[in-house]
């Protein structure tokens, strides 16, 4: 099997497998295409939460993406984990010379444990300069409640939050629903042509870590192989929620989803 396409992804690291570049790799190999990376910082964390932080210097950020895009060009981007101000104003002076127009916009902000991955003024930064150069963003409810300074408690509030988020100058917002107390999770599709609500049973697990990038990734391969925005989300959100399933019992807190859910193995490999 040849890959179908080629996905950048701009994010931090997770020393534990499940989320970041590792849960990212993982997504676009198992969807059939090639993954490229610029990391933006190195994580110590586990399944239990974030011990450390080390940040790349904004320049080598750069010259990952700079180097491996001369080379080898993107169909779509995947930008994850931006730490600071100085990196948010690198990627976007990289995005300019790459020329990529299928960018999805993930905005960490928060690790699953709590931990603050993301300082105010490079939130505002992002506000202000980066929602704007993406295709699609996919923030979850707490991502979006910083973003939007709504308070999000149901159905109304999410088609609130995603009109501001436009008005802010996202074109395309997928707001996540996946932190509601519901048995029922409502995904939010805010597109300048429609609204689409993706609904699907809440499964029942703590074993949800990676969910954020891992569906990023997945729309994002979707998109690179020429499939539209919408049939992308549902083809990611379907991919995310098979992987929950699997519920892998993998270290003592919040443990991986299983990103090889839809590889099934050559018979001369078993």
């Amino acid at each position: 099997m040849k890959p179908k396409s080629k996905i950048l992804i701009i994010a931090g690291s997770d020393s534990s497998g499940g989320a970041g570049i590792q849960a990212d790799i993982k997504t676009v190999t198992a969807l059939g295409s090639y993954a490229m990376t610029a990391i933006t910082a190195v994580t110590s964390q586990n399944t239990i939460g974030v011990k450390s932080v080390v940040p790349i210097n904004p320049l080598e950020i750069e010259k990952q993406i700079n180097f491996t895009c001369q080379d080898i060009k993107p169909d779509a981007i995947k930008i994850g984990m931006l730490h600071s101000a100085k990196v948010i104003f690198s990627i976007i002076k990289t995005l300019k010379k790459v020329k990529t127009k299928k960018i999805i916009l993930d905005p960490v902000m928060v690790a699953k444990g709590g931990a603050k991955l993301i300082n105010l003024k490079a939130i505002n930064i992002l506000k202000r300069h980066l929602l704007k150069k993406a295709l699609l963003i996919t923030p979850n409810i707490p991502e979006a409640e910083i973003l939007t300074k709504i308070n999000i408690k149901n159905r109304k509030d999410m088609i609130l939050a995603a009109k501001k988020l436009q008005n802010l100058g996202a074109k395309n917002v997928l707001l996540k629903g996946g932190h509601k107390n519901s048995d029922l999770i409502e995904d939010l599709l805010l597109t300048n042509k429609e609204l689409k609500i993706f609904k699907n049973k809440k499964i029942k697990t703590k074993n949800t870590h990676g969910t954020g990038c891992t569906l990023s990734s997945a729309i994002a391969t979707f998109l690179s192989c020429g499939k539209p925005l919408n049939k992308s989300c549902e083809l990611g959100i379907k991919y995310v929620n098979q992987a929950i399933k699997s519920n892998l019992i993998y270290g003592k807190g919040h443990g991986p989803i299983n990103h090889l859910n839809s590889i099934k193995l050559d018979k001369k490999f078993l």
